[in-house]
């Protein structure tokens, strides 16, 4: 049988999870060797609703997203799902439909609504004895995901009081613990020293965003067990469908971009068209 995603937390290498946003982006990291994916809140609100990450993607589209993708792909899913779309009970609920629809990990964090993105500025925080609470409920109906608890203390409260929150996270019972846009390699080297030896740490790279960039491999180096590049590939793809419109609105036609896009067969394979019409062939009727 594969590796759960708790067997992968114990093990070599570092789980190295690319932010995907629905069943195409997932189905396409599956088949570059990824082992594990991870469900961007951000990418969600990005592609789905055009909009910036400050909580606008509801619990019900992002378990329609979910559950799209965990049909699709065998690895298992880490989900955002924000502050849990409100308090303890709404934890409860957001955790039993994530869990249905596929989850393997369910992230929640300690920002008050309006939440917003990790890496901007202007963020709120519940107190942490909520956080506590919400953690607590989230582990009391979970039947196997695991619950990743995110602060986003240190850009409110300081460091320090993130490491505080941090440790109350884990002593609620948190399987994997999540401290936000570390601003420092000083403070990522810190954070995993306290708590890398104890609990499963997550880095979060986001390319211009408050914390360093570094490989899957330094981040392993430091004592992180979990590397997510969350919005990494909505803004490549982002970059490039940029690129592309501007080409075909110039010249009348995708000739120029045509080495550097998939033509109709090409993505029908990826996506197994020829599979699902060979298996429509076998009910029809004689």
């Amino acid at each position: 049988m594969p590796a759960t995603l708790a067997q992968k937390l114990v093990a070599k290498p570092i789980v190295l999870a690319p932010g995907v946003y629905d069943a195409l982006t997932a189905l396409l990291a599956e088949r570059a060797g990824f082992e594990a994916l991870y469900l961007s809140g951000a990418s969600l609100s990005y592609t789905r609703l055009g909009r910036p990450d400050i909580g606008l993607a509801s619990v019900s589209e992002v378990a329609d997203s979910l559950a799209n993708i965990c049909a699709r792909v065998s690895v298992p899913v880490i989900v955002d799902a924000d502050t849990g779309y409100g308090n303890a009970l709404n934890v409860v609920r957001t955790v039993k439909s994530f869990e249905r629809a596929g989850a393997a990990a369910i992230q929640l964090e300690d920002q008050a609504a309006p939440k917003r993105c990790g890496h901007l500025d202007g963020k709120a925080l519940v107190t942490a004895a909520e956080m506590v609470g919400k953690i607590k409920a989230a582990l009391d109906a979970r039947k196997a995901a695991l619950i990743v608890a995110r602060t986003d203390a240190i850009a409110v409260e300081g460091f320090d009081a993130a490491m505080e929150r941090a440790e109350r996270y884990l002593e609620a019972g948190a399987d994997v613990l999540f401290v936000e846009a570390l601003r420092s390699l000083e403070d990522m080297k810190a954070a995993a020293k306290r708590f890398g030896y104890r609990v499963p740490l997550l880095a979060n790279m986001v390319e211009g965003g408050k914390t360093p960039i570094l490989s899957a491999t330094e981040l392993e180096a430091l004592g992180f067990r979990i590397a997510i590049f969350p919005g990494a590939l909505v803004r490549h793809l982002a970059f490039s469908a940029q690129e592309f419109l501007a080409i075909l609105k110039k010249e009348g036609n995708t000739a120029r971009a045509r080495d550097r896009m998939f033509v109709f067969d090409g993505l029908n394979a990826v996506i197994g068209t020829p599979e699902m019409l060979a298996l429509g062939k076998k009910y029809d009727k004689e």
